[in-house]
């Protein structure tokens, strides 16, 4: 199968779902990881240099490498600025992203993410699936996935929190992924920040003890359709 996992930001992809994408890729699987935003195509970025995007991409690249990610796609939406965007430019790029990489199943960002670029992404692609165009009906599942620094910063009281009903096993691949999440060098942060690698490893045996397996990830199903 064709399987796009959509990254608002290099990172989320490893840190949310490095080890379903290892063990997707370990059998055969087709992976394509899509980083929506950088730096922007015009003026400056007003917060990170130009190279601040080349340290993490190529962190991005060592970690794709390690999970077994076949294929890298970059768009260049400005990062913490994908809101300030016109509505019908960033569903453009979407939908044109859906048509090129024509997945089968499909990995989101989740939608009350407290990052306002993984909440405007999500509903951007919900656009890009819908049925009525053949790319949209072409994506049998269509999950999203959680994100601990940005998923659980969220206000479940006011709004929906993150209530998975799909499990992962990633026992086999904890490791892998956590090797992946160490390349993220610019990114990660000491424990015990919820981007820290012992975090990351923590909430995967959580995870894996709500399924009574050693590790897992955890995902909200959001679509499927069966055939």
């Amino acid at each position: 199968m064709r399987i796009l996992v959509v990254a608002p930001h290099a990172d989320d992809e490893t840190i949310g779902m490095g080890g379903t994408i290892a063990r997707l890729a370990s059998r055969g699987h087709d992976i394509v990881v899509v980083v929506l935003t950088g730096h922007g195509e015009d003026e400056p970025h007003p917060i990170w240099p130009r190279s601040a995007w080349d340290t993490v991409r190529n962190e991005l690249r060592e970690s794709c490498s390690i999970l077994g990610v076949r294929e890298i796609l970059f768009e260049e939406i400005p990062a913490a600025g994908v809101a300030d965007q016109p509505i019908w430019k960033v569903n453009r790029i979407t939908s044109d992203l859906i048509e090129r990489a024509a997945p089968d199943i499909l990995y989101v960002p989740f939608l009350n993410d407290l990052h306002k670029d993984h909440r405007e992404l999500f509903h951007s692609f919900s656009v890009a699936w819908r049925c009525s165009s053949i790319a949209g009906r072409k994506i049998r599942e269509i999950y999203s996935y959680e994100v601990a620094s940005e998923t659980h910063l969220n206000f479940p009281y006011v709004e929906q929190g993150f209530l998975p009903n799909v499990w992962v096993d990633i026992t086999d691949f904890l490791e892998i992924k956590l090797a992946a999440s160490k390349c993220y060098v610019s990114q990660l942060q000491e424990h015990p920040s919820l981007r820290s690698v012992e975090a990351i490893r923590a909430l995967a045996i959580w995870r894996g003890s709500q399924i009574g397996v050693e590790a897992a990830e955890a995902f909200v199903l959001v679509r499927m359709i069966q055939r």
